[in-house]
């Protein structure tokens, strides 16, 4: 294929850029900035044309928002917590975009995409805007297209941009390389700081959360202790930053404006050692990469000997007739 045939060359983006939904999102006008996601989510091949052209039009007008990743188990509070981060950002003068990521059903690949109905004044308010999007199975639980929601958030001129995970599996990680400040939340009497450490998600937080410090102040202030004793025993993300840990209650908006000030702090320690753009440049290029992982195995699979093989030698590995690694190496020979 000749670059003047490759679908997604320049000259290819630039015939197919919907300047209506461009210049629509750049006016920070709801109704084009959600049917631009939608069609950055399509899986249509005519669709993602369309979508990448949008995006690369979008680019110049992204990279000011603080992007911020939120995890934590099940039950321990997030979508109040970001509903009352959400208010007290708006309450500061900023717009607020959060991308909520529910886990899709491996049974029926369905999602109930209720964090509209758990931020109930959050979602009503003009100046935030919520996109609850399925994972879709897709690896680490964060929904395929998130990054490209974000920089469309961006170009529509949010502030801050809110990413919650899962909050199972390899969720934290994926989250952790697409966001500025990776934020976990906990709970009182989650375990003592040997469990902390068993947990690789400490290794990876930026700023840890206990929540509901309300409902039992003393297991609050022994959580913290633990987890500070466990961070010690752990090696630092950056020499620069030493990973907070703070109590708070969501439901009493107590300790919400501590948050945001250590997120503060933490951009602008970053910001003036340089790592915060060089995570910025050493996300993008692992973004890159993930796209390609991604466009192969897609390329792979649609590949016509591939797809005519591929049953017959799914069912020889399951019975034991020929081992994966040699059904692997057959297919892939294809590619040749």
């Amino acid at each position: 294929m000749t670059v003047s045939e490759n679908p997604f060359s320049q000259a290819a983006l630039n015939e197919a850029i919907d300047h209506e939904l461009v210049d629509g999102v750049l006016a920070r006008k709801l109704r084009p900035l959600a049917k631009t996601i939608t069609l950055i989510e399509s899986q249509r091949e005519d669709h993602k044309l369309r979508a990448r052209a949008v995006l690369e039009a979008l680019l110049p007008h992204t990279g000011k928002a603080i992007r911020v990743g939120i995890s934590g188990v099940p039950g321990v509070g997030k979508s109040t917590f970001i509903e009352c981060l959400g208010m007290y950002l708006i309450e500061q003068g900023m717009r607020v975009a959060v991308l909520a990521v529910d886990p899709s059903s491996s049974v029926s690949g369905g999602s109930i995409l209720g964090d509209k109905t758990r931020m109930e004044h959050l979602s009503q308010n003009p100046a935030a805007y919520i996109r609850p999007s399925p994972s879709a199975c897709s690896l680490g639980g964060v929904a395929e297209k998130t990054r490209e929601t974000m920089l469309v958030c961006e170009a529509a001129g949010y502030d801050v941009i809110i990413v919650e995970t899962v909050g199972v599996g390899q969720s934290e990680t994926a989250v952790a390389g697409m966001t500025d400040i990776f934020c976990l939340l906990q709970l009182p009497n989650a375990g003592d700081d040997l469990q902390a450490i068993k947990k690789g998600i400490m290794e990876i937080a930026d700023l840890i959360v206990i929540n509901k410090a309300d409902i039992d102040p003393a297991a609050a202030m022994r959580a913290k202790s633990q987890i500070k004793t466990a961070l010690h025993m752990l090696r630092p993300m950056s020499q620069n930053w030493t990973v907070p840990v703070i109590t708070l209650s969501a439901l009493k908006r107590e300790g919400v404006a501590e948050f945001w000030e250590q997120v503060v702090r933490y951009r602008d320690t970053l910001s003036r050692s340089g790592e915060f753009e060089a995570k910025r440049r050493h996300q993008a290029l692992a973004w890159m990469w993930d796209m390609i992982d991604a466009g192969l195995r897609s390329r792979f699979r649609s590949h016509p000997r591939v797809k005519g093989e591929l049953p017959q030698l799914a069912s020889a590995v399951e019975q034991g007739a020929t081992t994966p690694s040699a059904a692997a190496l057959r297919l892939l020979g294809y590619l040749n």
